[in-house]
């Protein structure tokens, strides 16, 4: 019996050993060419960069993942607890591999086998980040073995903090986000520290499935999966009974975050983004986690959008109507395969079939459902009745008014760009590139080159008054003509309207727009002398030498022109445009800063000092003082007296120049189409602070000729809407100051107020 005994015994053993010798071989065996977990110790998973306005509002972010990274002292507790109790209760017990979870799901995956239900999981959060960081999702035992063996190894290598920090920012919880942080902006638009259990348990309710348990699809499945989650939170002790009962009881609410400010900025945001890949690298924007401070003023960026949308739809109405995008059958499928029309909520169109046809109104529905009418009283614009308009199975636009009434609407066929500009800084306060950035992509403020037109002279001006002239110059406005060479023809350039007026002021060249003395003055100062000033502002690069340069015939991009204003704004300096202020990386160090200005005595200035430190200009001077203030105070007399009259009524310090372009071939001829109007404003002219710019732009085809399309006509009104709401958002005196403009000069420049 006992020899028995002791045989049995030793198989015993040496079974256990062969066991014990091929459980270590296959541990051996998969334990060859894993991947180094070592790296993690250090690691920091792709960030986003994030883009925001001057008063610190997020605007944008790139990321190739939506991700802010938060340090596990940062994390709440509440936080940390609610992902233990859905995902890993042992965490802080176990070497990587959880012997009991492993257990428990084989007992439970039996009886789901025989019930044909969902198998369980046993992976600790340990084993999630192994998976999430070293290998692949595919669903296999291999997998599953060098998972359980890279815990182990993590376990060692780092601590639990540091485990579960790199899986709260590594997880994707649905909605295009992956980390605690992003999610918690994501779905309640709030900082994880604001969140409260309820609202930590559904984030922690997201991994298992997140498009399945995304709140914003189905709410009570969320809501189911959550409450279970918080039952867990119950059972380990995180939460009383009371508790329990109150967070399970709460509706989940959500609340996404604003993105009508990122619609309207989007010129300004991908201008932006080209700039600082260009500078740093795709991967460093888009995985470092850049914060890039702009000086973009989203009140007036809003304005600015708003004004140039408005004033373009109100000129394309002048222009009829033009008909429907598509026709449909009106039936149950008529909006599917629309998605390439959809344009910004901004924007609040709504795309709509025609359902009926009235005498007086006709029936609409919108894309969401939306029934409404469109009354006749509305489309007097069109000068057409709903019968020659519309047949039943039409696709329009629509804005909705109030209640079911809405407006027809047609995306318009004009363009333009509006910049506005601090022109002691060159910081871009605000700046539109279009109608849509959905529907054009296309920055029309510093991607397209156009002739400026007139608005090009107060610089050949400029240029006179550097050269001996003055405001009270007599120069002869009668006709002329240029011989510009062998086999080209004669050049005569004219006024508008074809008239003459004698000799008149320097002053009054620039107040009425004056081609003819513009073009004298350039001859007498020479077209190089011209060309080399405007290549000084960075108006042009390499443009031909022809006299009708001097009546902006050559192309530029509305932001370089904008840029060059500011001169005269400023006292003569040469300044650049800024579309960003600062940018620092992930660590809080500035890696970049635009400020180039010397601050005298900041360093050394107590608070309690009632001294004020001083900001010195180092830019280049590109004209003298005198220069600079005599064009400003000419281009206050264009709004009072010259061609943009139109404006008085706004009754405000206001200066400003309209150019109206007309196409020019390179012997200077002008076609009859007209391509741009434009209009760059000064104010408040007394004591300068904003240069800004709108243009619209039009197809190259020929115009009805009884309609004057000049900058001050088609650009006047949203000069006003741009203008008045600037005022109020910046506070600014809506009355002229006679004061200042009757006082002496000299003592202006002494004082140091005229340009400060």
């Amino acid at each position: 019996m006992i020899n028995y005994l002791k045989k049995i015994f030793i198989l015993s053993v040496f079974i256990s050993i062969l066991g014990l010798l091929g459980i270590l071989s296959v541990l051996w065996y998969y334990s060859n060419d894993l991947p180094d977990y070592k790296f993690l110790k250090n690691y920091k998973p792709p960030i986003s960069s994030k883009l925001y306005s001057s008063n610190g509002q997020l605007l944008s972010e790139f990321s190739s993942e939506k991700r802010i990274f938060v340090p596990y002292n940062s994390i709440p507790e509440l936080v940390v607890n609610s992902f233990l109790s859905a995902e890993d209760k042992n965490f802080f017990s176990h070497p990587g591999v959880d012997a009991k979870g492993v257990l428990r799901a084989i007992i439970n995956n039996i009886s789901n086998l025989l019930s044909s239900r969902r198998l369980e999981g046993a992976s600790t959060i340990t084993q999630q980040v192994a998976k999430n960081f070293l290998l692949t999702n595919e669903v296999s035992i291999n997998r599953k073995l060098k998972e359980a063996i890279l815990a182990f190894r993590i376990e060692r290598a780092l601590n639990k903090e540091r485990i579960i920090e790199l899986y709260l920012n590594q997880i994707y919880l649905g909605e295009g986000s992956y980390g605690i942080a992003s999610a918690s902006l994501q779905y309640f638009d709030k900082s994880i520290s604001e969140l409260n259990y309820a609202e930590a348990a559904l984030l922690a309710a997201l991994p298992k499935a997140p498009s399945r348990y995304n709140p914003f699809k189905n709410i009570e499945l969320a809501k189911y999966r959550r409450n279970l989650v918080l039952k867990n939170l119950k059972d380990n002790n995180y939460i009383n009974e009371e508790e329990l009962k109150k967070f399970s009881e709460s509706d989940i609410n959500l609340k996404k975050r604003k993105s009508v400010y990122l619609e309207n900025s989007n010129y300004y945001v991908e201008d932006i983004r080209k700039l600082i890949v260009d500078r740093y690298g795709f991967d460093k924007v888009y995985k470092q986690g850049f914060n890039i401070n702009t000086p973009l003023n989203l009140d007036l960026q809003e304005q600015a959008t708003k004004s140039l949308r408005e004033g373009l739809i109100e000129f394309d109405k002048k222009k009829g109507w033009r008909g429907p995008l598509l026709k449909k059958n009106l039936n149950s499928e008529w909006s599917k395969n629309l998605s390439k029309y959809k344009l910004e909520e901004s924007i609040n169109w709504k795309l709509s079939i025609i359902k009926k046809i009235n005498r007086f109104s006709v029936d609409i529905e919108t894309i969401e459902g939306a029934q409404g009418q469109i009354e006749f009283s509305s489309i007097d614009w069109t000068k057409k009745n709903f019968e020659e308009m519309f047949e039943v199975g039409d696709i329009i636009y629509a804005e909705n008014i109030k209640d079911n009434k809405f407006n027809l609407r047609q995306l318009p066929r004009v363009n333009g760009a509006i910049v506005v500009m601090d022109p002691f800084t060159g910081r871009i306060l605000a700046l539109s590139g279009g109608f849509s950035f959905k529907d054009s992509e296309f920055n029309r403020a510093t991607q397209a080159y156009r002739q400026p037109g007139s608005a090009f002279k107060p610089f050949v001006y400029a240029l006179a008054l550097e050269n001996g002239y003055t405001p009270a110059s007599l120069i002869l406005d009668a006709p002329i003509v240029f011989d510009q060479g062998e086999d080209l023809k004669l050049w005569k350039p004219e006024n508008y309207g074809k008239t003459f007026y004698g000799p008149s002021t320097l002053r009054t060249g620039v107040e009425k727009s004056r081609n003819l003395m513009t073009v004298r003055i350039a001859q007498n100062l020479g077209i190089k002398k011209i060309i080399n000033f405007a290549k000084e502002l960075n108006i042009y690069e390499n443009p031909e030498e022809l006299l009708s340069l001097s009546l902006g015939s050559s192309e530029t991009t509305l932001l370089n022109l904008t840029t060059a204003y500011c001169s005269f704004v400023n006292g003569g300096k040469l300044i650049k445009p800024k579309f960003i202020d600062r940018i620092q990386d992930s660590e809080g160090s500035t890696i970049f800063n635009s400020e180039s200005r010397e601050c005298d005595g900041c360093n050394e200035i107590s608070y309690l000092s009632d001294k004020v430190p001083k900001i010195k200009n180092n830019f280049k001077q590109v004209m003298s003082k005198e220069t600079a203030y005599q064009i400003t105070s000419i281009l206050e007399g264009t709004v009072k007296r010259g061609t943009a009259k139109g404006l008085r009524d706004l009754n405000l310090d206001l200066g400003g120049k309209t150019g109206t372009t007309e196409l020019i071939d390179s012997s200077g001829r002008y076609y009859k189409d007209r391509n741009m109007t434009s209009f760059i404003s000064v104010f408040p002219t007394n004591k300068p602070k904003y240069v800004v710019y709108t243009a619209i732009t039009y197809p190259k085809k020929p115009i009805d000729s009884k309609q004057r399309m000049t900058g001050a006509v088609v650009n006047a009104p949203l000069v006003k809407k741009i203008i008045y709401e600037m005022i109020k958002i910046l506070n600014l005196p809506s009355v002229r100051h006679d004061e200042f403009i009757k006082a002496d000069i000299k003592k202006i420049y002494k004082s140091g107020y005229a340009f400060l």
